[in-house]
């Protein structure tokens, strides 16, 4: 399938057009609330308002770069939040670097932590972390490193289904234990907080988190069209096939494995950006990011959505933590009960998720792309038709 047509199909996606259509009223209204509207207004949108949207969007980029990997490709990872840390991690340490003597101890080049610690020289991994353009390059950088290394492994190693769940989890956990150690370098339990700017921007302005927030949205807009040419094209196709008969798949003569190695390598660039926009909105990077449970909510964003739509996990992400933002203020004692509750309801009477409610003639060609077990259908569309691009192989 060739560019032009995933673009044309792109085109036909009701759905996408629903939620690149709302980022860019989210774009337009956000700064007007913000900037236009008197703070004595009732529409008046304040900072906290800014913060929450901001996180949503980020979260929504994380669900969605989970869909891609799970919804489309079949790799359910109980460790994506490691990337979404990492990324976050490297955008702190170039904002802590920013406080320079600012700090409550003064050192223009320790950051408070490491003198707190008598540390005596910034460690070599801090290097480079002065310079927005290097940790822009980083935050992409390290969490798509870790995937291309844990993937070889996993991959080469042809672990799949709960197995890969297993050491995802693994994975994201003993990253949470090592970054909780003072003697790693970045801040401990704490982490990295009490930001001052960025780019010389006073981060505590209103302003400047109008501008992280359009760059978020447009982030978001831009994460949505690159993960949906990729699964409209040939090599999603492919992925499908992955998701749906593995084996047979594999039998046919393509590389399952370098397939699932690049794509998870993506997925993983994607959360590590979000991670990156999401740490000067908050103010806060600490190891509780790294957290399995942070994981499991991801998964349960996209199912609550809708995976293998793309869109669903934007919606189930921004649907589920609205829910949390209310219940953890009104009713915090019962909202992980809550939570795990909504994870069963939808998994046994909305095995589609919530965009599985709306009619099917509202995805690509007419109809929602969503995994099905044991769907012979599905197989036979992908593996016999006289059009089908799979009887011969690409090098």
């Amino acid at each position: 399938m060739t560019g032009h047509t995933s673009w044309i199909n792109l085109r036909k996606d009701l759905g996408g057009k629903w939620l690149l259509a709302m980022l860019a009223v989210v774009v337009v209204v956000v700064p007007i609330l913000n900037q236009a509207v008197p703070a004595s207004s009732s529409l008046h949108l304040g900072p906290y308002g800014l913060t929450i949207i901001g996180k949503y969007l980020c979260y929504a980029m994380l669900a969605m770069s989970m869909d891609l990997i799970w919804g489309y490709c079949g790799l359910m990872s109980l460790g994506h939040a490691a990337f979404f840390a990492l990324g976050g991690y490297a955008m702190g340490m170039y904002l802590m670097r920013e406080i320079g003597p600012r700090g409550v101890y003064g050192n223009p080049i320790l950051p408070d932590f490491m003198v707190f610690l008598n540390w005596k020289k910034l460690p070599w991994f801090w290097y480079g972390f002065n310079h927005f353009g290097f940790a822009l390059f980083m935050m992409a950088l390290v969490p798509a490193l870790l995937g291309l290394a844990f993937g070889l492994f996993a991959f080469r190693s042809r672990v799949s289904g709960v197995y890969f769940a297993i050491i995802t989890q693994a994975l994201t956990y003993a990253l949470m234990l090592a970054f909780f150690r003072n003697n790693t370098g970045f801040g401990g339990n704490n982490g990295f907080t009490d930001f001052k700017d960025i780019l010389g921007f006073d981060l505590h302005s209103d302003r400047v988190h109008v501008v992280l927030l359009v760059i978020t949205a447009v982030a978001l807009a831009a994460s949505y069209l690159a993960c949906k040419v990729i699964v409209e094209s040939r090599a999603g196709r492919v992925m499908r096939a992955i998701r749906d008969a593995e084996n047979r798949t594999r039998f046919l003569g393509y590389p399952v494995e370098s397939f699932k190695l690049w794509v998870f390598v993506f997925a993983a660039i994607i959360a590590g950006i979000a991670g990156g926009l999401y740490v000067p909105q908050v103010g806060i990077i600490n190891p509780s990011e790294f957290s399995p449970m942070n994981s499991i909510e991801v998964v349960i964003w996209v199912a609550v959505g809708g995976r293998g739509t793309l869109y669903g996990a934007v919606v189930g992400a921004v649907l589920v933590n609205y829910a949390q933002t209310y219940f953890t203020s009104s009713l915090p004692e019962v909202w992980l009960y809550a939570l795990g509750m909504l994870f069963v309801l939808v998994t046994i009477f909305l095995p589609r998720g919530i965009i599985g409610l709306m009619p099917e003639r509202i995805g690509t060609k007419g109809r929602i792309s969503l995994p099905s077990q044991n769907n012979t259908e599905v197989q036979k569309n992908e593996y016999e038709r006289q059009d089908t691009p799979y009887r011969t192989v690409d090098s």
